[in-house]
């Protein structure tokens, strides 16, 4: 199920960045990415719950260090 997760996350992450191809690892993080500003970190926290059909509660959104955290509250979800 992660591979499907991050083949998902990939067109929001490029869309909201505006990167054309974004390499999702794990460890990556907004400092690795320059346009990842607090404003698209809403927008894709946004645009994230919208695609996996859940809310993210205010402590996952503040514990969130990178790109796997997301994956694992995503996964743990059993998103569709």
């Amino acid at each position: 199920m992660t591979h499907n997760i991050y083949d998902r996350l990939k067109p929001i992450f490029e869309e909201i960045m505006e990167i054309d191809d974004i390499t999702l690892t794990p460890e990556l993080n907004a400092s690795d990415v320059d346009a990842w500003d607090s404003l698209n970190h809403i927008r894709l926290i946004v645009a994230v719950e919208e695609e996996f059909e859940t809310k993210l509660s205010v402590g996952e959104v503040a514990s969130l260090r990178n790109v796997g955290d997301l994956v694992s509250i995503l996964e743990g979800r059993k998103v569709n």
